[in-house]
């Protein structure tokens, strides 16, 4: 059953360039338009299911807080409708619907009046709230005169512990110190478990991968696609880097290259073609590089994912990738603790100046664990050029427990002050990590423990 569902929703603003044509068009008996429409929201459409977990995701601009304040009727849509099963509790704005004047006890019990609970209901809710925000006797003073952790924390413990059927969340998931975000993260954990479903806005790339069982990208007020955290993650960052297209008038429904599940709009993948196939600008093929006389490439002997997200302006192509363990020989199986080499091979079809070279290991879900570039390491190419091949080696030791992982490169660099991707390669290779000892989390510490036995008497 849906809890949410948006149908053909768009928001249009009217933009007059100056006040007086405001009311010039109000009293014109012609009807003369004085202002031009701005799409906040153009025919967006998606469906949450009870329980799920889904994030929406896009750059400024798109409109991802917009459609939150329609679904939740702080906003009326221009055309279409939203259809919300059960009640909801709301975090646009921190505090947004508190009384400056009142205390936090007061706040407390008129935001919950405002969701529809009674007295009775949130006498039985308030003690959880109050523990939860830990303000002490503050609790008891007018909100104006709080800090604004101490404001935060209130709004964020009444939002999440009033038991809603819907949690909807705009950039306001951790707040606090980080005794307060561990908290909040716990609580996160304890609401997707009891069935809760949430929606949540963030450019918290990392959370929305912990999290969400869908993501939506939205770009520009228009859809664009909806799928797999990881996968989303990655199309959002292509757009970041201006790789992707417009978004279309259609949906359709991807049969391959970015994943089953995923719903996407129709022009916005006219680049994956060329991208995904690894075509370049002039449509040629180029996902295997040219090859000189007698030469084997590194990556015919590692485990390739024939479903990679590449893409670039094509003035470089990532020609080839290598994993060599501590003793040299080509591989994908590294074992942990031990050094490894991570090489690309590089090949400029233009000049380009200061290119910069990158790699990301991810895990399964997506989220990016580590990687590092040559302009962080200080490695940097004054300008690389047209027909020139460069090998790029990262020697590091392995630190992650045993387990799979998904390498990504990179060739970036900048153009007249802005970002540019000359080739990107997402989830190319994986990564296997061999461990006879797995610590807890992520990575090992590489701890040296002493035990001491000391007597009694010491």
């Amino acid at each position: 059953m849906s809890a949410i569902k948006v149908d053909q929703v768009t928001k249009i603003y009217r933009l007059f360039a100056r006040p007086i044509d405001r009311l010039k068009e109000s009293l014109n008996p012609f009807h003369k338009e004085y202002h031009r429409k701005f799409y906040a929201l153009n025919k967006i459409s998606f469906t949450v299911e009870q329980g799920q977990f889904v994030g929406i995701i896009g750059t400024n601009g798109s409109g991802k807080s917009t459609i939150l304040k329609i679904i939740t009727g702080v906003l009326t849509p221009t055309t279409g409708r939203v259809a919300v099963a059960g009640r909801v509790s709301a975090l646009l704005e921190l505090g947004g619907g508190f009384n400056m004047e009142y205390t936090g006890i007061e706040n407390v019990y008129m935001n919950g009046t405002m969701m529809g609970y009674t007295r009775q209901e949130m006498d039985e809710k308030l003690p959880e709230i109050l523990e939860f925000a830990d303000i002490g006797e503050f609790v008891y003073h007018p909100v104006k005169t709080y800090s604004s952790g101490m404001f935060v924390r209130l709004a964020f413990a009444l939002a999440i512990n009033v038991d809603p059927d819907i949690l909807i969340v705009d950039e306001a998931l951790a707040v606090g110190d980080v005794f307060f975000q561990a908290k909040c993260y716990q609580k996160i954990n304890e609401i997707c478990k009891s069935g809760t479903t949430v929606l949540l806005v963030t450019h918290d790339m990392s959370t929305v991968i912990k999290y969400c069982d869908k993501v939506i990208v939205l770009n520009r007020g228009r859809f664009v696609a909806e799928g797999p955290a990881g996968q989303m993650v990655d199309l959002y960052k292509k757009i970041l880097a201006n790789q992707a297209d417009v978004p279309g008038a259609y949906d359709s429904v991807s049969e391959g290259g970015a994943g089953d599940g995923i719903r996407e709009s129709g022009a916005e993948y006219g680049a994956r073609d060329r991208t995904e196939e690894g075509r370049s600008r002039d449509g040629q093929k180029t996902d295997e590089a040219p090859r000189k006389s007698g030469e084997t490439l590194w990556k015919t002997g590692l485990t390739l994912n024939e479903q990679k997200l590449k893409y670039g302006d094509g003035l470089a192509e990532i020609a080839d990738v290598g994993l060599f363990d501590h003793n040299g020989e080509l591989t994908s199986l590294i074992l942990k603790g031990k050094p490894f080499t991570l090489k690309m091979k590089v090949r400029f079809a233009e000049e380009v100046t200061a290119p910069i070279f990158a790699f990301t290991i991810k895990d399964s879900k997506g989220t990016e664990l580590t990687g590092t570039n040559t302009l962080i390491e200080d490695c940097q190419v004054e300008t690389a050029k047209a027909g020139e091949e460069y090998v790029i080696s990262f020697r590091q030791n392995m630190s992650l427990q045993g387990g799979e992982y998904l390498l990504s490169l990179g060739c970036t660099g900048f153009e007249g002050g802005e970002f540019v991707v000359h080739d990107r390669l997402y989830d190319v290779v994986n990564i296997t990590v061999i461990s006879n000892k797995n610590t807890v989390g992520v990575y090992d510490m590489n701890s040296k423990v002493s035990v001491e036995k000391r007597g009694a008497d010491d």
